[in-house]
């Protein structure tokens, strides 16, 4: 219980220090936000942290029933050992996750984290609740803190969402690394590396045919390396001048708690992929 109070405690905290950025620099109430938008982004950043408590309990539940004599079989691994084995069962399944996502059998649980247009430390979580539910890395992080991997696993979480929060912000804290020449090695090392809001933005995008926006790649979420090693990196240390989907442009948005609970709630719109209405598959 205290490993779980100090990790929502810092991811907090971390989060309401991007989200004070944002507000210094006018940016948190974005322009660009309707009023779905608006209380999309309050119901989920609400909902994630029952969500992913849950999943971890129910992961827990679950090797208890199945293997209770591994409790803890694995606390004395050396930590650089638990940090390996957390990246690929937690951060590259996600990047396999999120790239399966971007398919037209996944796109309608992921959707709602592309229809703002608009990017900022409020759109981190916005997913369908399926979404995270159904997520293989909160499964298999349940069953290596149930392994012994407690006070690890809450370093690397924190770590790990400082990034992601970072990647999403309108802050846009790297773009000190490109305006310095004497940074631009570091800026190569660091843009390869983890997230950045300028790789991370593109994959946001509105178009991608400009040459800045890439939505079917930089899926990386804590290591931008899945990208590299995979093939589908794009750097080009830009942003796209536009953010969202065309077709709520072409539509109009959908309902906020459609987009958080399909398919518990269907919509009626013509054109959708969240209903009975003409199915298209995600951006290509």
């Amino acid at each position: 219980m205290q490993e779980q109070t100090v990790q929502i405690l810092a991811i907090l905290l971390v989060m309401l220090s991007f989200a004070v950025a944002e507000l210094v620099q006018g940016r948190f109430f974005a322009k660009q936000a309707n009023h779905e938008d608006n209380r999309l982004d309050l119901a989920v950043t609400l909902l994630f942290p029952v969500i992913s408590v849950g999943v971890l309990s129910a992961s827990n539940a679950l090797c208890e029933w199945l293997m209770p004599s591994q409790r803890g079989a694995w606390a004395d691994w050396p930590v650089w050992l638990m940090l390996v084995a957390l990246l690929l069962a937690d951060d590259l399944t996600q990047y396999l996750w999120h790239r399966l996502s971007h398919t037209s059998f996944m796109w309608p649980l992921h959707r709602a984290h592309h229809s703002a247009a608009y990017m900022s430390v409020r759109i981190v979580y916005r997913n369908n609740a399926f979404y995270y539910m159904l997520m293989p890395g909160i499964w298999l992080s349940g069953a290596l803190i149930f392994m012994g991997f407690g006070w690890v696993y809450v370093g690397y979480t924190v770590v790990k969402l400082t990034v992601i929060i970072g990647a999403h912000s309108a802050v846009r804290w790297d773009r000190w690394l490109y305006k310095w020449r004497v940074l631009h090695p570091l800026a190569w090392v660091v843009e390869r590396t983890i997230s950045t809001p300028a790789t991370h933005f593109a994959h946001h995008a509105l178009v991608q045919d400009d040459g800045i926006g890439h939505y079917t790649g930089n899926y990386g979420n804590l290591l931008f390396v899945w990208d590299i090693l995979f093939g589908t990196a794009h750097i080009t240390r830009r942003y796209p001048p536009a953010f969202g989907l065309t077709d709520d442009r072409q539509h109009g948005p959908e309902s906020w708690w459609i987009q958080l609970a399909y398919p518990l709630w269907r919509s009626k719109r013509a054109s959708t992929v969240l209903g009975q209405g003409t199915h298209q598959p995600p951006p290509a």
